[in-house]
């Protein structure tokens, strides 16, 4: 029986990681590099497995530091040549996927959260929204347990350009009445 899709060998495998990697803009794991390849039901988790180390030693990609991998020179000159025999829809998806990996990774280096116990057995919630240039706002809020700290500070990381928007709406709502 034929096998459906686009994976049929290791090497298929490995064009794809090549062709995942050049477009992510940052380090990833072994299961990001799945996760984001894995756009055809051919591809297994212990096929990247395999490939990632053997591409390390090929020098296609590069192993970082806490077991994140980066794509060389070499691995993006060698995908370049080979990503056209990618088919066209497995490419559209990992692309597509790669691009969210790029903005969901991208925004949570503008977001930041920081728990911080005080002396009378509260925390402060220290939460912090950058951008390109540097910080927008940081805000500092107490809580009265951890478990009210730690929740907190992840309603900030899902919801920090919001509440950045409505504190500026807030404050300049009124300022040209405030000039007179």
């Amino acid at each position: 029986m034929k096998r459906l899709g686009f994976i049929h060998d290791m090497m298929d495998v490995k064009v794809l990681i090549l062709f995942v990697t050049a477009r992510a803009s940052y380090p990833m794991s072994a299961q990001e590099i799945y996760e984001l390849c894995y756009q055809d039901e051919c591809l297994s988790y212990f096929d990247v497995c395999t490939a990632v180390p053997e591409m390390v030693t090929s020098g296609h990609l590069k192993q970082l530091e806490g077991e994140k991998y980066q794509i060389t020179e070499k691995g993006k000159a060698d995908g370049a040549l080979t990503e056209d025999s990618i088919a066209f829809t497995v490419k559209q998806r990992a692309e597509n996927a790669v691009n969210r990996f790029n903005r969901q990774l991208r925004r949570s280096s503008f977001v930041k959260t920081r728990i911080i116990p005080r002396d009378d057995g509260e925390f402060s919630v220290i939460m912090a929204l950058d951008d390109e240039v540097g910080n927008l706002m940081t805000l500092e809020l107490a809580a009265p347990n951890q478990r009210q700290a730690v929740r907190l500070g992840k309603l900030f990381e899902k919801k920090a350009e919001s509440i950045y928007t409505l504190t500026m709406t807030e404050l300049l709502e009124g300022e040209d009445a405030l000039d007179d």
